[in-house]
């Protein structure tokens, strides 16, 4: 697949797409446009043995052979698509893409890559309220670990820690918050905020759940109590949540009375509660070119759009509407830098009647964020609809290796968005490598372009 063909996901998280840029079997992986890690052909040669060894010819997928003379054009392109076809294809895999060998292999690149040693250091964790919570751990810490390091100086309960999560963000000058990426289980947090060389980056701690009804879950601890209360007090004041003048009467009362259950109470019944608010953006609905302000929640995307003639309308797309979704890409400025340029548009199948899918399509940088806020509002509904909870959803690594519960084995790993270039020579190739999450739903699309919605509900006319 080349550059700006499909580099979907319905799925996940941090989700994301990998896209390379080779030569003398080198390639520099990028994630969302910035450098993630450099491999050699034979490094992967290396993982893809492992993996063989410890799974099986029958589940790992084929590699690229080996070549004994200096590969042509024409074979450096053919190698090209087949570390494609096969990072694709590990990725999807529900077993492979989650399993520790491949994630701890993309660590220890990202660590060597970024030349940074494994030693203590001190991280900073920012809260909702502006706060700062300073954990000290190793550069060659992962994000569990870092997420638990941050709950134990905090005093939050283990049983809670799935609860929340740590999101990459961009603080702009006027005090804006843009949600970059949730960190990934493939990533080393230190590693990547130090990488990125710049103060507006912060790591932000947050709640990563949907369903406000497992807010009285986190509600009955004290520090659980407290960041929710720190977060719903944050969104109020950047605009996310509506509040009109009455609302805000009760809110400064009961922020006064130190009524932090009642205040978020009272915030739960308020529009937008829970939501992340992304930046302004283009869509093509209901018309092409419109610009829109796109806001996650309550299990749908909700929509401000101006129109053309500069009249404003607001409008809802369920997840359970939505047949199936993919997130393409396209990347320019490639070359020996580390930086490249990537487009990134969410388009996503609605069902606007009981006979009539169409497309909408978001031109946005933060689309793989976007999809993995549709991907987690599934799994809490596939999950609540098997009659489990949200602890069933939460990742637990036992024996060095990570597990899902029963419920979630059909959700599989976030979607990833890289570029990757060749430090070797100055003439490069490309190579777009789609990090897509399948899953078992009768809904699902034939072919590697499209991916299902297990949570999609047929309705009828009289349902919109």
């Amino acid at each position: 697949v080349l550059i700006g063909k499909y580099a979907l996901g319905s799925a996940f998280p941090f989700g994301r797409n990998f896209c390379f840029l080779s030569l003398s079997q080198a390639y520099n992986i990028h994630v969302n446009g910035v450098l993630h890690c450099r491999v050699r052909y034979s490094q992967l040669l290396g993982l893809h043995e492992q993996i063989k060894k410890e799974y099986g010819n029958n589940v790992v997928p084929a590699f690229p052979p080996k070549k004994i003379f200096t590969l042509t054009p024409a074979e450096v392109e053919q190698r090209r698509e087949q570390l494609e076809k096969y990072m694709q294809a590990v990725r999807q895999d529900p077993l492979l893409g989650t399993s520790e060998m491949f994630n701890s292999f993309l660590r220890k690149a990202q660590q060597e890559t970024q030349q940074i040693p494994t030693e203590e250091v001190a991280l900073d964790i920012c809260l909702s309220n502006g706060q700062k919570v300073t954990v000290n751990i190793l550069t060659s810490d992962q994000t569990e670990d870092v997420l638990e390091a941050v709950a134990s100086k905090l005093d939050l309960p283990d049983d809670l820690v799935g609860y929340f999560s740590l999101f990459l963000v961009r603080e702009g000058v006027d005090g804006g918050l843009t949600f970059v990426r949730k960190l990934q289980e493939f990533e080393l947090p230190y590693v990547s905020i130090t990488s990125l060389r710049s103060s507006e980056f912060h790591i932000l701690l947050r709640k990563s759940y949907w369903d406000m009804a497992y807010d009285s879950d986190v509600m009955e601890n004290r520090v659980g109590l407290n960041l929710l209360y720190a977060q719903t007090v944050s969104d109020i004041e950047r605009g996310w949540i509506l509040v009109n003048k009455d609302q805000h009467r009760q809110l400064k009362s009961l922020q006064e009375k130190g009524s932090k259950k009642e205040f978020i109470r009272l915030g739960q019944t308020l529009k937008y509660f829970g939501y992340i608010k992304f930046d302004p953006c283009i869509t093509d609905f209901p018309e092409k070119g419109c610009h829109v302000i796109v806001s996650a929640g309550n299990n749908e995307l909700n929509f401000h759009v101006k129109l053309p003639n500069e009249q404003m309308k607001e409008g809802s797309f369920k997840v359970t509407r939505m047949r199936c979704w993919r997130v393409t890409s396209s990347v320019s400025g490639l070359g020996v830098s580390a930086k490249c340029e990537v487009k990134l548009e969410l388009a996503f199948e609605y069902l606007m009647s009981k006979d009539r899918l169409q497309w909408v399509t978001i031109t946005s940088p933060q689309a793989i964020m976007m999809s993995i806020c549709l991907q987690s509002m599934v799994d809490e509904l596939m999950v609540k609809k098997s009659g489990g909870s949200i602890k069933k959803m939460l990742r637990k690594r036992h024996n060095g290796s990570i597990h899902r519960s029963d419920s979630q084995q059909a959700v599989k790993s976030p979607p990833l968005l890289c570029a990757v270039t060749s430090v070797m020579q100055t003439k490069l190739s490309s190579v777009s490598l789609r990090g897509i999450s399948a899953s078992n739903s009768a809904n699902d699309i034939s072919g590697n372009d499209f991916h299902g919605n297990y949570a999609f509900e047929g309705i009828g006319d009289d349902d919109l």
